[in-house]
């Protein structure tokens, strides 16, 4: 049985996984209407993958015999200035996830939770993966400058993401 402050918390995980899809899939929309359909894609799929996150935890939740507790999910923003713009946020809020997923850590630690801080593991490498890649794709894009025609070979690229 998990205890009801790790319950709360992982509850409050879900939403802000379910929160990150979200994001991402304003920021395909973004792309998409700025015909960027590469970037759009490869938005797209990290919103699922996203989506999975939070399924993962709320499936956790339920096999330790605890209730799950779905929240509001916060609109996002729908307007960005830049592809550039897009992946410093993306950046910002894969660090700020990192964060909350060490968080969930320590408690889980200090809870003397040994099954939440072992399934937390997965999630604490996802995070360095994740950061990874939008730092990449961050570099990338200062690298070719933020100016559509150099940034269609970049574009092309993400679209490969399957």
């Amino acid at each position: 049985m998990i205890s009801k402050t790790m319950e709360e918390a992982l509850n409050r995980q879900v939403n802000r996984e379910f929160y990150s899809s979200y994001l991402y899939l304003a920021m395909s929309a973004y792309f998409e209407s700025a015909s960027l359909k590469g970037f759009a894609h490869w938005m797209r799929a990290q919103a699922t993958e996203e989506r999975t996150h939070g399924q993962k935890i709320f499936d956790y939740i339920l096999a330790r015999g605890g209730k799950v507790t779905l929240g509001d999910i916060e609109a996002p923003r729908g307007k960005w200035t830049s592809a550039g713009k897009v992946f410093e946020e993306v950046v910002a809020h894969e660090q700020k996830v990192t964060g909350m997923i060490h968080t969930l850590v320590e408690l889980a630690d200090k809870e003397k939770d040994h099954a939440t801080f072992e399934m937390l593991q997965w999630f604490v490498k996802e995070q360095v993966e994740e950061e990874a890649n939008a730092g990449d794709i961050l570099a990338q894009i200062k690298l070719v400058g933020d100016i559509p025609g150099h940034l269609f070979w970049l574009d092309h690229q993400l679209g490969k993401r399957e």
